[in-house]
């Protein structure tokens, strides 16, 4: 029997290594950031721990989600999903 590994990736928040599955997939699709919940989507992808921290962390490093996402958006764009990305995780808890 084969042993399947389980893809590691890192955050981009922390800049901890954790396995896929536990991070948020975020992608660009129809010229703006969305998160990919299942992870099917196509395309180049970044990874975000789901706690308030890391998304802070991010929010707090400008351009670093466009940078590794290979794209270029409107001043703003990356700063506005954070933090609505933020509003949804707090309102879950």
């Amino acid at each position: 029997m084969r042993n399947k590994q389980v893809p590691i990736r890192t955050c981009l928040g922390c800049g901890q290594k954790r396995e896929k599955g536990e991070l948020v997939r975020i992608v660009i699709k129809d010229g703006g950031f969305v998160v990919d919940e299942k992870g099917k989507l196509p395309g180049r992808g970044a990874y975000l721990c789901p706690q308030e921290g890391c998304i802070s962390s991010l929010l707090r490093k400008r351009g670093r989600l466009s940078y590794a996402l290979r794209v270029s958006l409107p001043h703003g764009a990356e700063g506005d999903f954070l933090r609505g990305l933020l509003r949804e995780r707090a309102g879950e808890e």
